[in-house]
């Protein structure tokens, strides 16, 4: 197993269960303790967690539940209704769409109204809340079932042929010097499959969401066309980033 996979599986407990002890993680990740206390160190040092006597905690205990699970995450559930409900106001009649696996985006489609529309998307979730609206023309590139997404290289291939004119993105963090990031590396292709096709990618974000990062990058700050946040963002804020060159709705 690479050290990237190790980090991941390691951040994938700690978001959660908000601790790790190196006795556990050693059997798991069939690896001696030795190499898990270098892995720890080095997460710590990139400010993901807290090491602590024969083990670690996650750093930002906010972060917990961040990952897809089998139940929509409900935290910020209001500043997310808010950030979807500007972002629906974005799409039009016969739009072509993509709505990332996430729980922003689900609020999103949870909005839409049964009128003409394709979207594309993963997320079980989103297919299960668009499969009552019989007149979107529901796309699901497919794979296999990972928690509450579908995931395959095939279906990555699949999403590169799409013609898609807004792609809605979502983000584990927002930050200036390491971009849009996330934990799993499963989503880090599929989101650069969506933006790869898509004439516009917007990133959907609670104010939570900024000036923190995870693991890994999908995209720098130059490769997204806008954000969509919630009111709770502050001016200070949204004015740093638009000083990035980045469009931002609050």
């Amino acid at each position: 197993m690479s050290s990237l996979k190790r980090h991941e599986s390691i951040m994938a407990l700690l978001l959660q269960n908000g601790e790790v002890k190196v006795s556990e993680l050693s059997e798991l990740l069939q690896v001696t303790g030795k190499t898990v206390r270098e892995d720890l160190e080095k997460l710590e040092h990139q400010g993901l967690l807290v090491r602590v006597h024969g083990g670690a905690v996650l750093k930002n205990d906010a972060d917990r539940g961040l990952l897809p699970s089998h139940e929509p995450n409900a935290k910020q559930l209001a500043e997310k209704a808010d950030a979807a409900a500007k972002a629906v106001r974005l799409i039009e009649p016969n739009d072509i769409i993509a709505l990332d696996v996430g729980s922003t985006t689900l609020e999103i489609a949870k909005l839409l109204d049964n009128a003409p529309l394709t979207v594309i998307t993963n997320d079980l979730f989103i297919i299960s809340e668009l499969a009552r609206k019989d007149r979107i023309h529901l796309v699901v590139p497919g794979g296999y079932r990972q928690r509450n997404m579908l995931i395959s290289s095939d279906a990555i291939g699949f999403i590169r042929k799409l013609n898609i004119q807004k792609a809605f993105l979502t983000t584990s963090g927002i930050h200036s010097d390491f971009g849009f990031t996330i934990y799993t590396s499963e989503l880090q292709e599929q989101k650069r499959a969506l933006m790869a096709c898509a004439k516009e990618t917007i990133c959907v974000a609670d104010h939570t969401k900024f000036d923190k990062y995870a693991l890994m990058t999908f995209a720098e700050l130059s490769e997204v066309h806008s954000i969509i946040t919630d009111s709770g963002l502050s001016d200070d804020v949204a004015e740093k980033y638009r000083s990035y060159g980045l469009s931002i709705e609050k």
